[in-house]
Parts: C-alpha cells; sequence; structure tokens
C-alpha cells in the first residue's frame, strides 16, 4: 500500500505548503492585526504629556474647534502617528524581503548596508560644507542608502552564479564594514560631522513632515515593487532551480526585491534614522501567524510592522514622561528578549 502525497497549491509562479493553516484562519490573523493597529493609533492619539480621551481624540480629527487639545492632537500627534505608521510599515515590509531574499532569518536591512550608507552620506557631506539642514539630511540618508544597496547587488552579482543570498550576504558585510570604516575616519577628523551622526543615529521619531512630503512617491513605488514581487519570492523559496522551471527569472526576481527594499529601508532611514530590531522580529510575528506564503505574509508584515512601532512609541512617551524614551532604545529592551525566544523556536524562524 503506497502512501500518497498531500498535495500543494501552485498560484501563478508560486507554489508552497498550506503550514497548517485554512484561508479562514489567516483572514482572523488579518482582521486581528487590523483591529490591534486601529487600537494602536487610538492610543499613540490619546497618550501624551496632557492625556486625552477617545471622544477628544475624534472630535480634534473629524470636528475641530480650536481648542488646546484639538491643536495639540491635529499638529503634533497625528503627524507623528502617520509617520509612525509610515515608518514602521516600510521596515516591517523590507525586513520580510531581506530575510526572504538572502533566507536568513536573523537578517534585518541593515544587512545589506541601507543604515550605514547613509550615515556615510550624512556625514560626508557635513565634514565638507559644514551643518545641513534636516530635509537634506533625510534626503542625503536616501540617497546613501540607495547608493549601498546599490553597491551590495552589483557586488552580489559579480559572483560566478550571480546574485545569490550567500553573494548578497557577504557582499552586503563587505559594504556595511566599509561603510563603517570611513564614517569612523570622518568623524574623528570633523567634530561638527561626530555631532552630526551622534543625533541622526540615535534614531528619532520627531515629527518629519517635510521629509513626508518629499518621500511619499518612492514609499509607494516600494509597495507596488513588493506586490510584484510575492509570487517570485514564493517561487524562490522552493529553491532556485524549481524557480526557474516554473518560468521565473531568478535575476529579475532578484532585482525588483532588491529595489523594493532598497526603496522601504531608505525611506525608513530617511524619515527616522536607523531604528534596529523592527525589521528583524516583525517577519518572524507575521510568519507566526500566516505561514510562509507571501500572499499573506507580505499584508500581515505591512500591519504588524505599524503597530509594533507604534507601541514602542507610544511606551517610550510614557516610560520617560514629560520627555522621551527613543524608539530604537525600547525595541531593544523589549523586544531582544522575545527575539531570543524566538531564535529558540525553530519552527518560527523558518524561512
Amino acid at each position: 500500500m503506497t502512501a500518497t502525497k498531500s498535495p500543494q497549491r501552485v498560484d501563478g509562479a508560486a507554489a508552497r505548503p498550506a503550514a497548517g493553516r485554512s484561508r479562514r484562519q489567516r483572514l482572523r490573523g488579518l482582521l486581528a492585526l487590523l483591529l490591534l493597529l486601529f487600537v494602536s493609533l487610538l492610543i499613540s492619539l490619546c497618550v501624551g504629556s496632557q492625556p486625552s480621551s477617545v471622544s477628544e481624540a475624534w472630535h480634534a480629527i473629524f470636528t475641530p474647534s480650536g481648542t488646546v487639545m484639538d491643536v495639540t492632537i491635529q499638529e503634533l500627534r497625528w503627524p507623528r502617528t502617520i509617520l509612525v505608521v509610515v515608518v514602521g510599515l516600510c521596515l516591517g515590509l523590507a525586513g520580510t524581503l531581506v530575510q526572504g531574499h538572502t533566507r536568513n532569518p536573523i537578517a534585518d536591512p541593515g544587512l545589506l548596508g541601507v543604515y550605514q550608507g547613509a550615515a556615510l552620506a550624512i556625514v560626508a557631506v557635513t565634514a565638507i560644507a559644514g551643518e545641513v539642514a534636516p530635509l537634506a539630511q533625510a534626503l542625503l540618508a536616501f540617497a546613501g542608502a540607495l547608493a549601498a544597496v546599490v553597491l551590495v547587488f552589483l557586488i552580489g552579482s559579480a559572483a560566478r552564479y550571480g546574485a545569490t543570498p550567500i553573494t548578497l550576504v557577504l557582499a552586503g558585510a563587505a559594504v556595511t564594514a566599509l561603510c563603517s570604516g570611513l564614517v569612523a575616519g570622518i568623524v574623528l577628523l570633523n567634530d561638527q560631522a561626530l555631532d552630526t551622526l551622534r543625533f541622526w543615529q540615535v534614531g528619532s521619531l520627531a515629527v518629519r513632515n517635510d521629509a513626508l512630503e518629499v518621500i511619499w512617491p518612492f514609499v509607494v513605488a516600494g509597495l507596488l515593487l513588493t506586490l510584484a514581487n510575492i509570487a517570485p519570492l514564493n517561487a524562490l523559496a522552493l529553491g532556485e532551480d524549481t524557480a526557474t522551471s516554473l518560468g521565473v527569472s531568478v535575476l529579475r526576481a532578484r532585482s525588483v526585491g532588491i529595489a523594493a527594499i532598497t526603496l522601504l529601508a531608505g525611506c525608513a532611514v530617511t524619515l527616522a534614522g536607523p531604528i534596529a530590531f523592527a525589521g528583524l522580529v516583525v517577519p518572524h510575528l507575521a510568519r507566526a501567524l500566516m505561514g510562509p506564503d507571501y500572499r499573506w505574509l507580505v499584508p500581515a508584515a505591512a500591519l504588524a510592522g505599524a503597530t509594533v512601532l507604534l507601541l514602542a512609541d507610544t511606551a517610550g512617551r510614557v516610560i520617560a514622561r514629560p520627555g522621551e524614551l527613543s524608539v530604537g532604545v525600547v525595541l531593544a529592551v523589549i523586544g531582544a528578549p522575545f527575539f531570543v525566544y524566538l531564535a529558540r523556536r525553530r519552527k518560527l524562524v523558518a524561512v
């Protein structure tokens, strides 16, 4: 008596196991994430140096009358909340794509030189031209992140078998080390560059509406490229040979993925500086809920990224009231033990 194999669904160029989750379970997971994001939005709007009620937040957004609380929510909390959502979404998606393309469960956008490339651009221009305006710093960060990732991809593609996960990781480590060395050399020789780097590397979610107004088209482009990369990523997860046999161009899939990562991570680092950890853990949270199918994993990572960053930002405002604690510090302190737990559960970190 021969055993029968359970069938796998093939959607276009994608074929992944169902991972024991039904469509209804995944829809419930997405709805739960959406509800949690909505609650996190309300908490972010209501929590501050002067707390407000949900009704006051609703009144300030939809029927403002010019009260002090209306102005506070409209001009400070609401723009900041939108910024946090955008940054969290970008980091969640960028981390998911990086882990998918490198097949490395502990990879994040920093692995491809995004953070150090942005830092190098800022300190180099500061050392040459002096103090740079905040908007110019944001654009420099984006340009530096873009250049670093493109360089990683070019170096990785120059290998004999092209841009494989191993060559991309090695190229990313080399470019990150190069940028770090150059940054260290510049700041040792220029005090102003050191001050700029110290301020920028903390990572801040203070309102940057000027930068967001310039960067949003790149965010949209990154989202569209991510959607285009879903089916090829599902196929690549089965192995490059299998993906090729299914009609997927590995080079094209890698190129689209790297472009999406560059745009999303570059936008995040431009708007808020190098916020570590979010792009590392969010994909694991989404994968634990949705399984390995990127058709479900991508929207879950976007919702989870925005939610995690909102909660961390709100916690930072509560812990250090009347000041605030950097969101990067909050994520590291609260999230590091949780990631250790995830790392010990191989089932949750399998890419």
